[in-house]
């Protein structure tokens, strides 16, 4: 097993990092909107779903990151192991 570059390391690190950042505000967002359900209207019900729409799909996208990169540097390991 080869162990990752320094430069690919500081990349998973930021790649990690921003998962997790963004893990909790989409936390707090969701609490926000599944707390509006009972005590506010349903327009302010609708921003904290578009609210919550928004930095889910930040989420997601940073999930495809890190797994696009795990899968980058997991196939560049198989190539140089067959070779």
């Amino acid at each position: 097993m080869r162990i990752l570059s320094r430069r690919a390391l500081g990349e998973l690190g930021a790649l990690q990092d921003a998962v997790q950042d963004l893990a909790i505000h989409r936390s707090v967002a969701l609490r926000m909107f599944v707390a509006s359900r009972n005590a506010t209207t349903v327009m302010a019900q609708r921003e904290f779903w578009l609210e919550f729409s928004w930095i889910d799909q930040e989420y997601r996208a940073a999930v495809r990151r890190l797994a696009q990169f795990c899968r980058q540097h997991r196939d560049s390991r198989a190539r140089q192991n067959t070779a």
